[in-house]
């Protein structure tokens, strides 16, 4: 495993292994240069699907107080509750969410799970660290949509969930109850709609995979609050491997001076630094994860 001298300790990354029978969270210290050291495992209760590559985005996501850690279970079709203490996280519970989970999002405590087996989303209220479903909240998506990430806008007032298979975008209006209102649902920019962030500002940026074309990718920005316009700073801010493809999900630490990405294929998680305008350098390579790693959060 690769590491520079380490400075303070500044934070945590996290990912899952997505193992079957017994998943795991791994977590990794993160020094206040941005390198990191394993902190180590934690059984998730629950069981992953197995498989390299989780069709996903969003599968391991930390609270917006910081507070605790989300993982889906894809295989066991459970939610798994962390706390984020200093030490390490510590498993609180887990929660029953439907078939294939492979997407969370949280805000203020009101929690959506995306599941894919019959693709369907299901509302829980977290308080402290107990998960409990929320009456009224589940709805099911279109036959076919094969949906891909779910999350909210920075205010809470909206739910976007990407779906795939009919190349388009679900806008969910959120009741101040938590319960979700009548969906807009609008065709995707360009084909393939898959993983997305919202900006500081409300705007929507979605990436698209284009059928998992070798060669072809996009995003596409959307208005919500501002003008939603983008610019491309550097087509490859950011690489693992000159000519290699295979980073997936990837996050920014809470201070937003590092950014981290898994590569299941090296299995390896890679960092950067983030400089003025959004420059990238390397700051190191961790490598001892299973072909299987999946979701990635940054505090």
């Amino acid at each position: 495993m690769q590491n520079k001298a380490a400075g303070p300790a500044a934070g945590f990354v996290y990912v899952q292994t997505n193992e079957p029978q017994r998943n795991r969270l791994l977590a990794f210290r993160r020094a206040g240069d941005g390198t990191l050291g394993p902190a180590g495992g934690y059984e998730t209760g629950g069981a992953g699907d197995g498989k390299p590559h989780l069709t996903s985005q969003g599968s391991v996501v930390l609270t917006g107080d910081g507070r605790y850690l989300l993982v889906t279970n894809a295989a066991s079709g459970d939610l798994s509750v962390f706390a984020a203490g200093p030490d390490g996280p510590s498993l609180a519970g887990t929660v029953a969410t439907g078939g294939a989970p492979k997407s969370a999002a949280e805000h203020a405590g009101l929690v959506y799970v995306l599941n894919t087996a019959e693709p369907s989303l299901a509302g829980f209220r977290l308080g402290g660290a107990t998960i409990q479903p929320l009456a009224g909240s589940a709805r099911e998506l279109a036959a076919g949509s094969d949906p891909a990430q779910v999350g909210f806008s920075p205010d809470g007032a909206t739910l976007v969930v990407t779906q795939r298979g009919t190349n388009t975008i679900a806008v969910y209006p959120v009741a101040e109850t938590g319960q979700l209102g009548t969906p807009v649902v609008q065709p995707s920019s360009g084909p393939t709609p898959y993983g997305f962030a919202f900006t500081n500002r409300g705007g929507l940026v979605v990436t698209e995979a284009f059928g998992a074309q070798v060669g072809k990718a996009a995003a596409s920005s959307y208005r919500v609050t501002d003008d939603g316009s983008i610019a491309l700073g550097d087509a490859a801010a950011g690489l693992a491997a000159d000519g290699q493809t295979g980073l997936r999900d990837e996050d920014l630490s809470g201070d937003g001076r590092f950014l981290y990405a898994i590569d299941a294929d090296q299995q390896r998680v890679f960092g950067w630094a983030v400089g003025e305008g959004g420059s990238l350098s390397p700051v190191g390579s961790w490598q001892g994860l299973p072909a299987t790693v999946a979701g990635l959060a940054a505090s």
